[in-house]
């Protein structure tokens, strides 16, 4: 029953979340009677598997929700804002349960006053207003007989009248068991007690498990029998050097056998990885509901468009992505995107669009959130910055126009003078860069004033193997997070400005402070650093002056348990043998002082 349990809270929830993007598309296409019986499906399964596991409160819910459907479905109601807001919030009362059954909790009942407009919109109908004309197309298949278990699927309306009643019933048999559990190969499946609650006495944790496709899982057992017959033609080989043979024959079968098993243990190595990856999709249908009571409570008209879902990306990074793509796309709509009176004196549609994307480049994927609101202003930035005392006069006025959008990130930093529940504290978007670079990933701001704002996010496709770029000072190799590096030039000492006491050069007609590793971290050096590595760290834009680079590669990082120096953020191994150092550069730079052009010579 436990494991029974977990599945139940991974597939209704799965199924819950479908059915909360499939009802804000009916709210659009009041009409689409596909579209409305596959919500009936949906909630009619869920409260079967709740039924199966003796939810009482869960199923009274669906079943007075699908009341209404079934109402929608005979054109006896219209989808409108009022019941679809009921619809919503009986979708959120079970998600609220299923969150007390995740904790090991009874699951709390649902509010009467939810309770209370789910019965009036169904006993008073005539009360709201009278159905609008529908294609004939709609309308023949809103006639079509009420959903009906189909044959072979079991009966779970009458399973649940039976256990609530006490009556000693035998669980439905079929091929279709609830959510795929195939409880009757349980011997004790049928001396489960009747109302047992199973949620007194465990907790469930949704994170423990991920669903594989098989396929991979036999790609990685394919892979695996082509690992293990690599290793044997090498040790048979290495066999025969150790007894002499030094052939060129035998030589050349030995590095034809290593590079072998150098392309089985990277495909190894991406098939394993692609065990972890998930849907996109996954994550983006959180939000169009969101989106939608966010619009509702704002009075604007808005419409979340997705695009992209099939991406994949490590589940680690989808779970940790969540609240920084809330906080943009609650931002877009707060701030972003205007009144529909505002829209219409500007010349735009009413209904104002809020695009979510996905897409991978590479080795990396690119989320983009996109409005087409009033956009953002660098002299009102510039100039909100000087008022919250977060920079100077002087420092405020050097900013170009791109550092002036970036301006957003600053914590304390916010457009509104007045505080709701939704804004204002100056808290969300420096949250957002924060998470985002926990990833190792990076976030850019475009904006036109009057057409629109664009926030793209570039992440790692995972978590588990971190590209970095290897560099050297004293002979001593370091990794930098490939993220933070924009380009590699090299460095003239000669070309080096003081400002300000600190040491500079211009890039491309920026003028950059030029950081010294040696200095980072504290060591001396005797050389003149040769290379410049331009990078993007925080909030800060500067030139890391080394010794010399190696170049790219990707490598898994091990954390360091037992101690964590500063500015570090893990080790790894090189080819060689050697430990390097991956360096955690934000910490570095709060701590050392900026080095003068001197420091250089």
């Amino acid at each position: 029953m436990d494991e029974m349990l977990q599945d139940f809270l991974m597939e209704a929830g799965e199924l819950l979340a479908d059915v909360d993007v499939k009802l804000v598309e009916l709210e659009k296409q009041p009409t689409d009677a596909k579209l409305l019986n596959d919500i009936f499906r949906g909630f009619h399964t869920i409260k079967g598997g709740a039924g199966f596991l003796d939810l009482p409160m869960m199923v009274d819910l669906c079943h007075l929700t699908e009341n209404v459907f079934d109402l929608l479905r005979r054109n006896e109601l219209v989808v409108n804002a009022p019941i679809m807001d009921a619809i919503l919030g009986a979708t959120a009362s079970v998600r609220t349960m299923f969150d007390d059954i995740g904790r090991g909790a009874r699951p709390h009942a649902a509010d009467p006053a939810l309770l209370a407009r789910l019965r009036a919109v169904v006993t008073e109908k005539t009360l709201l207003p009278p159905p609008a004309a529908v294609p004939a197309d709609a309308k023949k298949a809103a006639e079509a007989p009420a959903i009906t278990p189909a044959d072979g699927e079991p009966d779970w309306d009458a399973f649940y009248s039976a256990i609530t009643q006490n009556a000693p019933a035998a669980p439905p048999r079929s091929g279709n068991k609830p959510f795929g559990r195939r409880a009757s190969d349980n011997p004790a499946y049928e001396e489960v007690p009747v109302g047992r609650r199973t949620t007194d006495r465990i907790a469930i944790s949704r994170d423990a498990t991920i669903r594989v496709d098989t396929s991979r899982l036999d790609q990685v057992l394919t892979l695996s029998g082509e690992l293990g017959l690599a290793k044997n033609r090498l040790n048979c080989l290495k066999n025969e050097i150790l007894t002499g043979t030094s052939n060129p024959d035998t030589l050349r079968e030995f590095d034809e056998a290593v590079n072998r098993l150098d392309l089985v243990v990277g495909d190894v190595q991406r098939a394993v990885m692609k065990t972890r990856m998930q849907p996109i999709g996954r994550l983006f249908q959180k939000y169009p509901r969101m989106a939608r009571d966010l619009a509702r409570a704002l009075g604007k008209d808005i419409e979340l468009v997705l695009e992209g879902e099939d991406t994949e990306l490590d589940r680690a990074l989808i779970d940790d992505l969540g609240d920084p793509l809330i906080h943009l796309i609650r931002n877009a709509i707060d701030h972003g995107v205007e009144l529909p009176e505002e829209r219409v004196a500007a010349g735009k549609p009413a209904c104002s669009t809020v695009r979510l994307s996905a897409r991978q480049e590479g080795d990396h994927i690119s989320i983009t959130i996109r409005d087409d609101g009033r956009g953002m202003n660098p002299e009102a930035l510039r100039r909100k910055a000087f008022e919250k005392g977060l920079m100077d006069a002087d420092d405020v006025d050097r900013l170009d126009a791109a550092q002036c959008l970036e301006l957003v990130f600053l914590p304390g930093f916010s457009t509104k003078d007045e505080v709701s529940s939704i804004s204002g504290r100056g808290v969300g978007m420096d949250v957002v860069k924060t998470g985002i670079e926990k990833l190792n990933g990076r976030i850019d701001i475009e904006s036109e004033t009057g057409i629109g704002t664009t926030f793209r996010i570039s992440l790692p496709l995972t978590l588990a193997v971190l590209p970095v770029l290897i560099v050297r000072h004293a002979g001593q190799p370091f990794a930098l997070p490939l993220a933070m590096v924009h380009e590699i030039m090299p460095l003239d000492v000669a070309h080096l400005q003081p400002f300000a006491g600190s040491a500079t050069i211009v890039v491309r007609g920026r003028v950059l402070a030029v950081r010294s590793l040696a200095a980072l971290l504290g060591w001396t050096s005797a050389d003149k650093p040769r290379y410049g590595v331009l990078m993007k760290c925080g909030h800060t834009t500067f030139v890391l002056a080394v010794d010399d680079y190696v170049g790219r590669e990707d490598v898994v990082i091990k954390p360091l348990t037992d101690i964590r120096p500063a500015g570090v953020s893990g080790a790894t191994l090189a080819g060689d043998g050697s430990v390097v150092l991956v360096l955690d550069l934000e910490p570095l730079l709060q701590s050392a002082a900026p080095e003068s052009v001197s420091a250089f010579a």
